[in-house]
């Protein structure tokens, strides 16, 4: 602004109040305005055209701050029950804020524009009938996104709100046009197809206010800041603030626990990210939480849409929209909450509208980010245990949310935050020409290897926590029971791999006596550990009961000892067989782990297998285990192949031309492995899980195990189940030969 160009002020100020303090600001600013104009289209349209074209207009407006306590201007609850908007006070309010609490009145004044720039901005429409109003609402529009920018330098990018959304979106020629091409796709006439999408863009549509962000922010914050100590990836987060300067962020989250978009909200928030908009199932939009999670950014989302075409055309022009405007996103591939404590495989059909948005021109490109939370201790573990074992999940409500709460109230340790490199979903994209889409084949092939590069990334930053560790010592001994001196030689060597390997992991509280015995004492606090300390000493064991829990913490780390205990297997087969025994244990265990490419499985596993023996090739297998440091096979791998064993026996047990009915023959799994377990033939309870069979089911499906068929299916059937068997024993004899070396920690004389 340079002092011989000529001021026109655009005030937003529906009160005596407010005009008055923008008066004050200019007259202290020094600013002589040739007018001053209400923010209003039809107000501004004449006088505008009257003004030269370098005329400068600088709208403004006055920013009212919630009262600030303990260095944050937040609204709280305290705020509604008295009936007020600390944001948007009352006329009556502002003149006594304005007098007693001046801090809390800002005057905001917007970057300015000349009157020709605008006009190019306008692109030169006003010239045609009615311009000149257009051009007014034009302008006003504009003031109004600018004072929003300006406003959100004072109160944090953390308020960054969409607004005028529906209108946006049907306003477009595109939205137009695709609901021409729409309803005469599906033969329907073109007002009903357009009502239909109104109505479902209304019902998907976070409308984002400061308020509610503020409000739901302050009630469910206590679910998760009494509960752990957040640890956050600060550089990973400032690497991500950097991008998201020009890009819009997809953040992908692990699933764990209902705390997950809370905790990562809160971490966002604090360093300054805008709001994502999070992307929820219709199971939590109960009351009063739904509508006040509606109006912070929380989109709820059918779960399936099935063949509604209507619905997806609003789903893929919301999202269009939000990632054009660079509003960040956030959804869970998992498709649910993890009830093994592992990733679950990725679902990715909300990927692949993210994907159109990109390959439509809308936006340039998107970046995914994946994200890593883990925790010490979860207290919604055990529901999800009791899960496993046949309990009916009990529906979210209001009492659900209180019991929840309560929960709640006591620390369990630390939960940590972690993020992975950002995916560029435009360089996976298969490249295509003039717009055209890509191949489907080839564009569903990309959009699954996306998955999996975020599955990959995730448990690569993952950290290998204190309990994770802990509960793989204990479930590894079946229910024996250690003493402190014999859990810490157990897990010497596995934490001196770890460290060897530069994983990431939050262990130090391992490296002591003193730390381990915490460990200890805070999952038996938990009842995941009992100790008995009637004795010579304290020992400890897995509590009876709690073996799906224990493995829940175990399994948010296995991941990272996967190709170690393959490659333990891999040297009990005949050295000419070991690659096929390589690619076996691959394709067996596919459904569980991610795995990469061939060559590069080939490749890691090779490295694994020359850190237990550099002449591994020709070497006596059993003898170069023996060597070793450690062993860890039976520690990783046995659950998982004791639950698919279950499954293979009753499908080789089945008559091969009766249906599988997933529902009955997952009961029946339960009751018949439950009788394995009494019998001997299963290592633990932790492998009598609903969602272990269920993998295991997709596996013999992918193999056309299930579908019924004749009798060669009976005998493909009982060589799947012969195949497990081998395994399974292979798996216990590396548990003997451990059992014989680790005699000392284990309790068993050779």
């Amino acid at each position: 602004m340079t002092d011989t160009s000529p001021v026109v002020v655009i005030v937003e100020a529906p009160s005596e109040v407010e005009r008055g303090l923008i008066k004050e600001w200019m007259q202290g600013a020094e600013i002589a305005p040739t007018a001053v104009l209400p923010l209003r289209g039809a107000a501004l349209a004449r006088p505008l055209a009257q003004q030269p074209s370098g005329t400068l207009v600088v709208p403004v407006r006055v920013a009212w701050m919630p009262r600030e306590r303990n260095g944050q201007r937040r609204v709280r609850w305290s705020d509604v029950i008295s009936l007020t908007n600390p944001r948007r006070p009352s006329a009556a309010a502002q003149a006594r804020i304005a007098r007693r609490e001046p801090d809390r009145a800002v005057v905001v004044a917007a970057e300015p524009a000349t009157v020709a720039d605008l006009r190019l901005r306008f692109g030169g429409r006003a010239a045609a009938s009615g311009g000149d109003v257009a051009f007014g609402e034009f302008v006003a529009r504009q003031a109004t996104l600018a004072l929003d920018r300006a406003e959100r330098t004072l109160v944090g990018d953390r308020y960054k709100v969409p607004k005028h959304i529906v209108e946006d979106i049907e306003g477009s020629q595109q939205f137009r046009r695709e609901i021409r091409e729409l309803a005469a796709r599906l033969e329907l006439p073109e007002a009903e197809v357009a009502a239909k999408a109104q109505d479902d863009l209304h019902g998907l549509v976070a409308s984002m206010s400061p308020m509610a962000v503020d409000l739901l922010t302050g009630a469910l914050r206590p679910l998760h800041k009494r509960a752990w100590d957040v640890q956050v990836d600060d550089a990973g987060l400032e690497k991500l603030r950097e991008l998201n300067r020009r890009h819009a962020l997809v953040f992908l989250p692990s699933h764990r626990s209902y705390a997950d978009p809370l905790l990562l909200a809160d971490v966002l928030a604090e360093h300054e990210f805008p709001r994502n908009h999070v992307l929820g199932g219709d199971n939590l939009r109960f009351w009063p939480v739904g509508p006040l999670a509606k109006r912070a950014g929380i989109v709820f989302i059918r779960r399936s849409f099935g063949d509604d075409e209507i619905y997806k055309l609003a789903v893929r022009e919301y999202f269009g929209f939000l990632l054009a405007k660079r509003f960040n996103m956030e959804w869970y591939m998992e498709g649910g909450r993890s009830r093994t404590g592992k990733l679950r495989p990725p679902r990715y059909g909300l990927l692949a509208n993210v994907a159109e948005a990109v390959e439509r021109g809308r936006t340039e490109d998107v970046y995914l980010v994946p994200v890593s939370i883990t925790y010490d201790q979860l207290r919604e573990v055990s529901a999800m245990a009791a899960e496993q074992v046949g309990a009916p999940k009990k529906g979210e409500g209001l009492a659900w949310l209180a019991r929840y709460a309560k929960a709640q109230l006591s620390p369990i340790g630390s939960a940590y935050v972690r993020f992975a490199e950002p995916i560029s979903l435009r360089a996976m994209l298969p490249a295509h020409d003039d717009g055209a889409a890509a191949d489907d084949d080839a564009r569903r092939l990309a959009l699954q290897k996306v998955a999996f590069e975020v599955s990959v990334g995730i448990n690569r930053v993952t950290p290998v926590v204190a309990t994770a560790l802990v509960t793989l010592a204990l479930l590894g001994v079946r229910d024996r029971a250690l003493t402190l001196g014999q859990v810490q030689r157990v897990l010497e060597p596995v934490r001196s791999y770890l460290e060897e390997r530069a994983l990431v992991g939050a262990v130090d509280a391992l490296h002591s006596a003193t730390g381990v015995r915490r460990v200890l004492g805070a999952l038996a606090q938990s009842k995941v550990v009992t100790i008995y300390s009637g004795g010579e000493e304290p020992v400890y064991a897995i509590e009876r009961g709690q073996h799906l829990i224990a493995a829940f913490y175990r399994n948010s780390a296995i991941h990272h000892f996967v190709d170690r205990a393959i490659a333990e297997l891999v040297l009990l087969a005949a050295p000419a067989e070991r690659w096929d025994e390589a690619a076996a244990l691959r394709d067996l265990l596919k459904f569980e782990f991610f795995f990469p490419d061939r060559e590069t499985y080939r490749a890691q596993l090779t490295e694994q297998l020359r850190r237990i023996d550099t002449s591994w090739e020709s070497t006596d297998g059993e003898e170069a285990l023996r060597r070793t440091d450690f062993l860890i096979a039976h520690r990783v791998l046995r659950s998982f192949l004791d639950a698919q064993l279950v499954v293979a026996e009753r499908l080789a047990a089945r008559d091969p031309r009766r249906p599988v009915v997933d529902k009955e023959f997952l009961d029946e799994c339960g009751g018949v492995g439950q009788q394995m377990l009494l019998q001997g033939r299963l290592h633990g309870p932790e492998s009598l899980s609903r969602e272990l069979f269920a993998s295991a089911l997709k596996l013999a499906a992918n193999r056309d195990l299930v579908d019924p068929g004749r009798d060669e299916l009976g005998q493909r059937r009982q060589a799947f189940a012969e195949q497990l068997r081998a395994t399974v024993a292979r798996v216990i004899r590396i548990d003997e030969i451990d059992a014989e070396l680790r005699r000392e920690a284990v309790g068993v004389e050779p």
